[in-house]
């Protein structure tokens, strides 16, 4: 899960730095405003993308998805890009637990295979 989880905050990273600077375009929106906004949430991803391994990650990794939809009233923008990333994190977060189950059938499986396939130095 954190492979998947981690490849979602660093995607997020780059598109929202990407989308701040087709914002800044905005006529109606200061520059200090739009990298207020994308600098905020492009520091959060990288920093909860290190945090992946620590209890609770989920729960922030939604925490910042709810955080960039609610921008959207800042940035208009991020409404349309925090509504992508939740559902991104989402997927994240439900395949990667499906492929953790599976890497550990597959590990309890070779384990059990070397197990039975050695014989007892006793």
């Amino acid at each position: 899960m954190r492979t998947l989880c981690a490849s979602t905050l660093i995607g997020e990273f780059f598109v929202i730095g990407f989308a701040g600077l087709v914002a800044m375009k905005d006529p109606d929106l200061t520059q200090a405003t739009v990298w207020t906004v994308c600098g905020v949430a492009m520091l959060l991803s990288v920093l909860l993308c290190g945090m992946l391994s620590r209890p609770g990650a989920v729960q922030l990794g939604w925490a910042l998805q709810i955080g960039l939809v609610a921008s959207g009233f800042v940035v208009p923008t991020m409404f349309f890009l925090g509504a992508v990333f939740a559902g991104l994190w989402w997927c994240s977060v439900h395949y990667g637990r499906k492929i953790d189950i599976a890497k550990a059938r597959w590990a309890a499986m070779a384990e059990d295979s070397a197990a039975a396939g050695t014989p007892d130095a006793a």
